[in-house]
């Protein structure tokens, strides 16, 4: 694929660094390039494995490379309007995402995972679910592990679950699942995608290329879904946390319930599971829908969702102190995530928000408040704008904190035994800290660290 050709991989994070050492291998000319010039060759070798023997490239990108290059492999966390790349497309050269270059490479079914929220999470459970039937299965993806990673380790029998962001959609060609799963599209991103029709078109690349016989898995509910749902060529399988439907998944009380078109199963209880929340349940119910598709038994998926222990960060619980649990959930990073974490509460609760600004509108948050969010902690860009809408909705006990050491502190204070103190930001991370992980990893040891 790759043989005597000149690669440009655009990007030296994760899965820029990932994709080199796909091509490693290969005979080729790669070279690595990022805008960053405070990177350094040294360190980048240290991420590199010993087969690359490619060139670096920082700053600006040199004007040969725009008539030498054969193909260009773009990370996720490159924009794909930039004039750079613009211009490379301009000189007809193939712009591959590193979700693309894997897709290539890899062997096996593939399972692929995009949506709003919930993303990591279903992709998870998924996984588990998997695992139940098949002996190899790869999970990975924007869950943290580049796919140009694990496809070496892909088999012909087995099955890779990847978690799709609509920045690694946007750059797909052939990349093709045998099912596809859309739980949810609201707004996000929006400084990169510019509109909600290009969001939810990135978003919807990840079945453009499925044929009649396979499966996209939709959530009901999401009018934006059932509309788009009419352009679809594959097969729809839906699910719904609001209606009975005649065909699909459905919440109908408690229970997560089956029906083929012909007759109804139950298939848990969702107080068997260890996931709150009806947007879990959601998840659930996307992860029952994939393993259904490729034909794991149904006792061995009720298995997985007995024992699927929630994913780091998302209403994580961390502690008890003093009667108060503490529930982490950094990766709350639009207002959509941050509403069903608020909803999820089922007690009064000390909500800890703020961080970098995405351009989110938050009175769609706010109104969930009453009843649920006894008092909120600000802190971060977005703080003014929060306090501003809030104030303006009628919410008004609020508080500004100037780190999260400051925003544990005074919650703990605050709380009352029976009460709960949730970390759902609302907000992107950038600006306080490096990721969401981080900032999740940093509430989790404060909290732990709390007197009892």
């Amino acid at each position: 694929m790759a043989m005597g050709k000149h690669i440009l991989v655009i990007g030296a994070g994760k899965s820029g660094i990932a994709a080199c050492n796909l091509l490693a291998k290969e005979d080729a000319e790669i070279t690595l390039f990022d805008s960053d010039t405070a990177k350094s060759e040294t360190e980048l070798r240290s991420r590199l494995s010993k087969d690359y023997r490619g060139a670096f490239c920082f700053g600006e990108l040199p004007e040969e490379m725009y008539t030498t290059t054969d193909l260009v492999i773009i990370s996720p966390g490159v924009p794909t309007d930039l004039p750079m790349v613009e211009r490379l497309r301009a000189a007809g050269i193939p712009i591959w995402g590193e979700v693309e270059l894997g897709y290539r490479y890899s062997r096996g079914k593939l399972v692929a995972v995009t949506g709003t929220n919930g993303k990591t999470t279903t992709t998870a459970l998924i996984g588990e679910i998997m695992k139940q039937a098949y002996v190899n299965v790869e999970v990975a993806g924007n869950i943290g592990t580049p796919y140009t990673e694990v496809v070496n380790e892909t088999t012909d029998d087995g099955v890779t679950v990847a978690e799709m962001s609509s920045f690694q959609l946007e750059s797909i060609e052939e990349f093709h699942p045998n099912v596809s799963v859309i739980l949810n599209i609201t707004p996000d991103h929006l400084n990169r995608h510019h509109t909600m029709e290009a969001y939810a078109q990135a978003k919807f690349n990840i079945a453009k290329n499925q044929t009649p016989g396979e499966v996209c898995v939709l959530n009901y509910e999401d009018e934006r879904l059932r509309a788009m749902s009419e352009t679809l060529k594959t097969k729809v399988f839906w699910f719904s946390s609001g209606r009975v439907l005649k065909r699909g998944l459905y919440l109908r009380g408690d229970k997560i319930c089956y029906n083929d078109g012909v007759s109804e199963i139950e298939v848990i209880d969702v107080h068997e599971m260890n996931i709150i929340g009806r947007h879990n349940y959601e998840n659930a119910m996307a992860a029952i829908a994939a393993g259904i598709a490729l034909s794991v038994p149904m006792d061995r998926i009720r298995e997985a969702l007995r024992t699927f222990v929630a994913v780091a960060h998302r209403i994580e619980y961390t502690a008890t102190k003093n009667g108060v649990l503490y529930y982490n959930d950094s990766k709350g990073t639009n207002p959509d995530a941050s509403i069903q974490a608020v909803r999820a509460m089922d007690r009064p609760t000390i909500l800890i928000g703020g961080g970098y600004d995405k351009g989110s509108v938050y009175e769609s948050w706010i109104s969930e408040f009453p009843g649920k969010v006894r008092t909120l902690l600000l802190m971060g860009q977005t703080a003014d704008k929060i306090e501003a809408t809030a104030r303006r909705m009628g919410f008004t006990d609020i508080e500004r904190v100037s780190s999260m050491q400051e925003a544990v502190e005074r919650a703990y204070a605050l709380a009352k035994p029976g009460e709960a103190v949730l970390l759902s930001p609302c907000c992107a991370s950038w600006g306080m800290f490096k990721n969401y992980e981080e900032r999740g990893d940093l509430f989790k040891a404060l909290v732990r660290a709390l007197p009892d």
